[in-house]
């Protein structure tokens, strides 16, 4: 991302009254318990005798959202269907999540903001739905109980419908559903993602993804992945429908209707380029829309392979938004990209599409690595070298507010400090490690170790001391850590 501007307890299992003969004969009486046990074992092995595991958590404890996200499962693909009304200020749609239970589940929550839930079933059954704010609780029928067991797959089914809501974050910028000049645009990070479909909406759970979408005839539809097919048009309404084969956090989910002049291409490696760029912005963008190409050949070189079949971008006009996002497969930008706004959101391709952070504690892995993406664009592209960044970084005093890895407060993790003494890290290791080539191998084995998975802050500084064979930890307490501001060449 570019800076911006800036409960419900298990039901009791039912108990069925024992019925004992008036008069048992005393040698009858063994044969009898037998035969008991043997007929009610079955039973509540299936968990016929009532509802079996407990709920699944409202929140997984985030430390910045602690509400956010849902224990008990983990996802593994939504398919959804949307269907977008005209001025993209209504939707009604289909979601269809397929998860697997890490414990026994009596009940389960997903996230969801604003929306009107019409139904729910879980595996083909009508579920109860009670809600408190952007939660929703699941109960499932008692007859598909056995399918909620741990390490079993099952499939949940929400139809939902209403004005989708623009949130606002704590630092004040805005995400969700957000009007365009002619349509929407769906952004999620943070929290976002619940504004247009319910789902597990934290970074640690990340899934592959369907999106059937139905728009007025004449706008166009454009989400993350590949086209899984042409557009279909039927009357006054066209459908597209868009596939994301790799994992993806949920902020990470876009979709943009309105005007767009779309192109598609394949580069090396068989990648497709996909780019959507409002009418308006075209003219514009049109030369830093041309280079994605030959960003991602030159970040690949430095990261490793790219880590997924597509890529792009979409453009909309200046002011829509306000701000850029790491959108996988396509940054989203808001009006004419610059070159170095253009490499460090496909930077996030690595790091934060691909290698997602656990919490958004980690945040700084995703903009401290991007940031000095930019810097050695600048070295090896303008004759920058990094260490000048490195110096303007250093003497900006707004880097110096927290440490990287610690911001305050959930409105400081888009803050200075996230991006340049993040990428202030980077180069401090660069420097312990003293050979560039050993640093890009360490850069691309960190991209390698974690593909299409999530790490920690102590995954990446355990990855980078056994990667060295260094013990780095005055580096840490300095510059990851630390409060106040070092010598530049401590």
């Amino acid at each position: 991302m570019a800076p911006t501007p800036a409960r419900d307890t298990a039901l009791t299992p039912a108990r069925t009254p024992a019925r004992t003969p008036a008069r048992t004969p005393r040698w009858a009486g063994a044969a009898v318990l037998l035969l008991a046990l043997a007929v009610l074992a079955p039973a509540c092995t299936a968990g016929a005798s009532g509802v079996r595991g407990t709920p699944g958590a409202s929140g997984v404890r985030d430390p910045y959202f602690p509400k956010l996200g849902n224990g008990g499962y983990d996802v593994t693909h939504y398919d959804l269907t949307l269907d977008v009304g005209p001025g993209a200020k209504r939707l009604r749609g289909t979601a269809e999540i397929t998860a697997r239970a890490t414990q026994d589940l009596s009940s389960f929550n997903l996230d969801l903001a604003g929306l009107t839930v019409e139904s729910a079933t879980v595996e083909g059954r009508p579920a109860a739905v009670n809600r408190a704010g952007n939660e929703l609780t699941l109960r499932p029928d008692i007859q598909v109980q056995d399918r909620l067991r741990r390490g079993l797959t099952f499939r949940t089914v929400v139809r939902y419908s209403g004005t989708p809501q623009t949130i606002t974050d704590p630092d004040g910028s805005k995400e969700g559903w957000l009007p365009t000049a002619d349509g929407a645009v769906a952004l999620g990070e943070p929290t976002g993602s619940m504004a247009w479909f319910p789902g597990n909406n934290h970074p640690s759970d990340k899934a592959t993804y369907d999106l059937s979408v139905t728009v007025p005839k004449g706008l166009t539809a454009v989400s993350n992945g590949v086209l899984a097919g042409p557009p279909k048009t039927s009357g006054d309404r066209t459908t597209y429908r868009w596939h994301t084969a790799e994992p993806m956090a949920s902020y990470l989910a876009t979709l943009a209707v309105g005007r767009f002049e779309t192109k598609t291409s394949t580069m090396a490696g068989g990648i497709k380029v996909i780019t959507a760029v409002d009418p308006v912005s075209a003219k514009a963008s049109a030369a830093t829309v041309a280079r994605i190409p030959e960003v991602v050949e030159w970040e690949a070189a430095h990261f490793g392979p790219y880590p997924f079949s597509a890529t792009g971008a979409i453009v909309e006009r200046k002011g829509d938004a306000g701000y850029a996002l790491e959108t996988q497969n396509r940054p989203f930008f808001h009006g004419a990209p610059s070159v170095a706004l253009l490499v460090h959101e496909m930077a996030h391709q690595w790091f934060g599409d691909s290698v997602t952070p656990a919490s958004w504690q980690d945040m700084w892995l995703n903009e401290g690595l991007a940031t000095y993406g930019e810097w050695l664009w600048e070295e090896e592209k303008a004759d920058t070298p990094a260490q000048e960044s490195f110096d303007e970084a250093y003497e900006n005093d707004d880097n110096w507010a927290f440490p990287p890895a610690d911001p305050p407060s959930a409105a400081n993790i888009s803050d200075p400090p996230v991006y340049g003494r993040g990428a202030m890290v980077i180069h401090k290791i660069r420097e312990a490690v003293d050979d560039d080539q050993r640093f890009f191998a360490l850069l691309a084995g960190w991209t390698k170790a974690y593909r299409h998975g999530n790490a920690t802050t102590a995954d990446f500084t355990a990855y980078v001391e056994k990667a060295t064979g260094q013990d780095l930890t005055e580096l840490w307490k300095t510059w990851l850590y630390g409060k106040s501001r070092p010598a530049a060449d401590g």
